[in-house]
């Protein structure tokens, strides 16, 4: 059983970052997350940095599917995805899906994370 959730919780994150990087971002069918990049970065090159950043969240989710230093690259989810929402929740909060609310889906993310790398991992190994 935590086996099965380890494996869900690792595909399931993976996938949102290669969701995320891939049809919002780099496919731009999402047009928020632009205007994100250009309400806190700036319009200047606000289209490349969205393309930038959804190639590196693509990597991510890659590394993240491969389970590569699940750790480290948790602790590094964690500490971008509450730097990003906070960051928006201050500067951009008119272009978030669901305003105030999205501090909440992403430490909700950042637990899911949290017990993926941490928990349910050790767990794994122990059995």
């Amino acid at each position: 059983m935590t086996q099965a959730l380890h494996d869900y919780f690792r595909h399931f994150i993976a996938t949102v970052w290669l969701l995320n990087g891939l049809y919002c971002k780099i496919l731009g069918q999402v047009p928020r997350h632009e205007q994100i990049v250009e309400t806190i970065l700036g319009a200047t090159y606000s289209h490349e940095l969205t393309i930038l950043i959804g190639v590196l969240e693509i990597c991510l989710g890659i590394i993240i599917y491969l389970n590569i230093q699940a750790k480290f690259i948790a602790i590094f989810q964690i500490v971008i995805v509450m730097t990003m929402n906070l960051l928006e929740f201050a500067l951009a909060q008119e272009w978030l899906l669901w305003g105030a609310w999205n501090l909440l889906f992403a430490s909700i993310f950042c637990l899911m994370i949290y017990l993926h790398a941490f928990v349910f991992k050790p767990i794994c190994k122990q059995i």
